[in-house]
């Protein structure tokens, strides 16, 4: 127990870490070609905060342990929305002005609906897993041209004076490109070697490891980017880097984890009690966020309150249903 807890811990500080370094790499490496800064922004550092619950999606794919990849994909979205989105709002209301963030809401809302779709019958298919990659790549695309027709947007000025500060030489953005992405697929092997260790010691399902330890871990470069960009005033990276994470997750995660791994028996509660929170935190988010008839999207201190309570009530749910397997 306590090697695999020290694996866990290790784990998570490696992937954070590594995870900064890459996605830090990926977007020098990109300014040195000439891409657009808003370019850079979407793609390449919303790809890069997503890397930890791909890497780690694959690697429990891998080890014969897919639940524990559909649990990080939905644990995370479930971390996102309600943690880290109710704790930022909490500290510094939060204001929308974007129109790519605007356009990203309601399309996050469709995809968890489709993820819905695939899982009724509690199986997810290669050829399942395979349509989810597409819709992945599909979103690249979409992400690249709203990046290249999105000039004048709000979003982009912010994301400017956000790379301006993170500028390197050449030689050495690849470098944390090369070895970022190397000790994010090690940490992420640690991690989940760990995670499946204690799962089995405490006789709990993979899901509900990947939906508590793993989820909360592989959120954590989300978390710090998100407060950091809240409180720079950036409100629409601080909204968009949540929303681009959560359409990566339901579409990448799952469907990486799909076609390596087909998953056959997929536990009913990941249905009955998980999507229903992912999808209850989203369609929160888009109601809070949008901006109906007009107004501008916000989320305030005591919608951001609302969906910190939602996150710490179902975290609160499983904890017990873990220590109850032991009374």
């Amino acid at each position: 127990m306590i090697l695999a807890l020290l694996a866990i811990i290790a784990g998570f500080i490696l992937l954070v870490w590594s995870a900064d370094r890459f996605v830090e790499g990926a977007a020098a490496t990109a300014g040195h070609a000439g891409m657009p800064p808003l370019l850079i922004g979407m793609v390449i550092v919303g790809f890069g905060t997503s890397a930890p619950e791909m890497v780690v999606s694959a690697m429990a794919a891998l080890d014969g342990n897919p639940g524990l990849a559909l649990g990080n994909a939905y644990g995370s979205n479930i971390t996102n929305t309600g943690l880290i989105l109710g704790v930022t709002a909490m500290m510094i209301p939060l204001t929308v002005h974007s129109k790519i963030v605007r356009k990203e809401l309601p399309l996050l809302l469709v995809i968890t609906l489709l993820t819905a779709v695939f899982l009724w019958n509690n199986q997810l298919d290669r050829w399942e897993g395979a349509v989810l990659l597409a819709g992945f790549f599909g979103l690249i695309g979409w992400s690249i041209y709203s990046a290249l027709t999105g000039k004048g947007d709000p979003i982009e000025g912010n994301i400017e004076s956000e790379l301006e500060t993170h500028e390197m030489p050449l030689n050495k953005a690849i470098f944390w490109l090369v070895a970022g992405l190397f000790l994010l697929v090690a940490s992420s092997r640690l991690l989940v070697w760990g995670a499946v260790e204690i799962a089995q010691m405490l006789g709990v399902s993979d899901l509900i490891i990947g939906l508590t330890i793993v989820a909360l871990g592989t959120s954590l470069p989300e978390l710090a980017a998100t407060v950091v960009a809240a409180r720079k005033g950036e409100h629409d990276i601080a909204i968009g880097n949540v929303v681009g994470s959560n359409m990566f997750n339901l579409f990448a995660v799952i469907g990486i984890a799909g076609v390596i791994a087909p998953m056959s028996s997929i536990p009913p509660e990941a249905m009955y009690r998980d999507w229903p929170m992912v999808f209850g935190l989203t369609a929160a988010l888009f109601v809070f966020a949008y901006g109906f008839r007009g107004r501008q999207g916000r989320l305030n201190r005591w919608e951001g309150l609302a969906l910190l309570t939602a996150y710490l009530a179902y975290t609160g749910y499983l904890i017990y249903e873990i220590t109850s397997v032991h009374i």
